[in-house]
């Protein structure tokens, strides 16, 4: 029998749930996959995005509790966790025109 996504550490049973959605039901496949592949799979089926809810699945793969993610750490999963959501969802948020999307990407503009 298989391990429910649940028991991976930091993620609870809503978890289970989210990830069925994205076709992941088992942490067997969650740890094939890693961090990365499997928020990406979660974000094109519908997840909203969320850093913590990244990082919280990054440190549960590691076996570390999610606010255990500090640092330099922290800034290169933010990275990681950005390019995930404007390569899933793209980087123009609904209601801006492109120029706008584009100004935000490189942080010329502030955040709605």
């Amino acid at each position: 029998m298989s391990d429910p996504v649940s028991s991976i550490p930091n993620l609870g049973p809503a978890s289970d749930t989210s990830f069925a959605k994205a076709g992941i039901t088992t942490a067997e496949q969650v740890r094939a996959l890693g961090a990365e592949a499997c928020y990406s799979k979660l974000i094109k089926s519908g997840t909203k995005p969320h850093f913590i809810g990244f990082y919280a699945l990054a440190m549960g793969l590691q076996g570390r509790p999610w606010n255990d993610c500090q640092g330099a750490e922290k800034v290169a999963l933010r990275a990681t966790f950005d390019k995930l959501k404007a390569d899933a969802i793209g980087t123009k948020e609904k209601g801006r025109s492109d120029l706008e999307a584009a100004l935000d990407l490189i942080g010329v503009i502030e955040k709605r």
